[in-house]
């Protein structure tokens, strides 16, 4: 027992001597050397901590550093950006079969706050938008939260509005009667003209609030004429013409029409005819002086038009001034459209008036007719006196030494008489239009009128 406990003895004995050797003579060794270089560094820094450059040099460094850390922290802070995406469509779920949604916004304005570079990549990134969930909602007034769906979740997102207040109604239809309205109609070539439109149906139906219902005082389609080809005649077919809703002061109604377009077809004519022109001068010429000739550069121009104003259009009459004229003048003419023509031949026109010395002539016993008698009244002159008149014409004599009474009309306007005797204005026109007709006698006759 007790060799076997020196055996144990001397073997710890060389384990410990081991030890010492590899592990605590070394490491006692390094940790002198370090307390040696530690004492160097201290004493070294306590020598430089009493040079005043030293110090000087060491806080402009720590300052450095101080604020190199700081700014970084503080474009993390500063680099916050701000962008408005303006008008963004709204959508919105429910039963479009069943009801109507009133005062919910067609767009709003999204403001994207964050990072520049995180504000691109949410731009460029697929959202499905703004939307609102109103699945469940009765009818009656609710307020509800807009949502935006957007996949980058480094942003932060306004909308604007983000809280609205909606009123739910229950949809009901009517039947309305169908007409229509011609678009851009000026844009149409001047030479033709729509004659017919005639629609694919008569009547649509309208869906909407009773309250928006009640409102709708028409229902029209919206003809193009900018989609009619240039110099086509004829029946021409338009489809998916728009439809479109208004209220009593013509403005839009939003409903919803059923079907939302229609097909019609559009007659287009191109009427036209050549009449001749005829010169008017008004005013008084200059004492003494009388028109011995009118010339024109066109006597005739070709009208296009609606088919009715071509066919009553007998002539076009040009006025010219020549209040003052003493001498011969030229006039360059703009030649006006009459009511319902829609383009003539040509437009410019020059005509040259010729003077010469007044001259004068009596025409006797001027037959004097009756204008604007009306169906239920008869008119009778009370004596031979009142039924012809004296006329003097005015003109150069080479115009005058033709004109007869045939060539007079002396005249009484009868629109506004009465039963019983009625004094009247005698009027005088001619066929010539340099000539000055003036009556001489009776220049006032008394008629009788009388109900059939």
């Amino acid at each position: 027992m007790k060799k076997k406990s020196n055996i144990f003895v001397r073997l710890f004995k060389k384990l410990g001597s081991i030890i010492e050797k590899l592990i605590i003579n070394p490491l006692t060794k390094l940790l002198i050397k370090c307390q040696g270089v530690i004492d160097s560094i201290g004493r070294y820094f306590d020598k430089m901590s009493s040079n005043k450059s030293f110090l000087l040099v060491a806080a402009l460094v720590l300052a450095f550093g101080t604020f190199v850390i700081i700014d970084r922290e503080g474009d993390v802070a500063i680099d916050q950006y701000a962008e408005v995406l303006y008008d963004q469509p709204v959508t919105a779920t429910y039963n479009e079969e069943l009801y109507v949604v009133e005062g919910l916004p067609e767009t709003v304005d999204i403001t994207l706050l964050g990072q520049k570079r995180h504000i691109f990549l949410a731009k460029q990134s697929p959202s499905t938008g703004v939307s609102v969930d109103l699945t469940g909602y009765k009818p009656g007034q609710h307020k509800v939260r807009l949502k935006y769906s957007q996949r980058l979740k480094s942003l932060d997102y306004k909308l604007d509005p983000s809280e609205v207040t909606i009123t739910i109604y229950k949809k009901v239809s009517t039947t309305k009667t169908l007409s229509y309205d011609i678009l851009h109609s000026d844009n149409l070539n001047s030479k033709l003209y729509i004659d017919k439109v005639t629609l694919d149906r008569s009547e649509v139906i309208v869906k909407g609030s009773q309250k928006s219902l009640d409102k709708v005082a028409s229902v029209k389609a919206l003809v193009d004429a900018e989609k009619i080809p240039d110099n086509s005649t004829g029946e021409i077919t338009l489809k998916d013409v728009p439809l479109v809703a208004y209220n009593a002061n013509g403005k839009i109604m939003k409903v919803e029409i059923v079907p939302k377009t229609i097909t019609c077809k559009v007659t287009v004519t191109s009427p036209s005819k050549e009449v001749p022109i005829k010169v008017v001068p008004s005013g008084t010429l200059a004492l003494g002086k009388s028109i011995s000739s009118i010339d024109t550069s066109i006597s005739k121009v070709t009208v296009y038009g609606k088919e009715s104003a071509v066919d009553a259009l007998e002539q076009i009459t040009v006025p010219i001034d020549v209040d003052g004229l003493s001498r011969d003048k030229t006039y360059n003419v703009t030649i006006e459209k009459p009511d319902g023509i829609t383009e003539l031949s040509t437009t410019q026109m020059t005509i040259k008036v010729t003077l010469s010395e007044s001259a004068s002539k009596t025409i006797k016993n001027v037959r004097i007719v009756t204008e604007n008698l009306s169906d239920k009244y008869s008119v009778s002159a009370l004596s031979a006196e009142d039924s012809t008149v004296d006329v003097q014409v005015t003109g150069s004599a080479r115009a005058i030494k033709n004109v007869k009474a045939d060539n007079i009309k002396a005249f009484v306007d009868l629109k506004n008489v009465t039963p019983g005797n009625n004094k009247l204005k005698v009027q005088v026109t001619g066929d010539d239009v340099t000539l000055t007709y003036t009556v001489r006698t009776n220049k006032t006759i008394t008629v009788l009128v009388t109900e059939k």
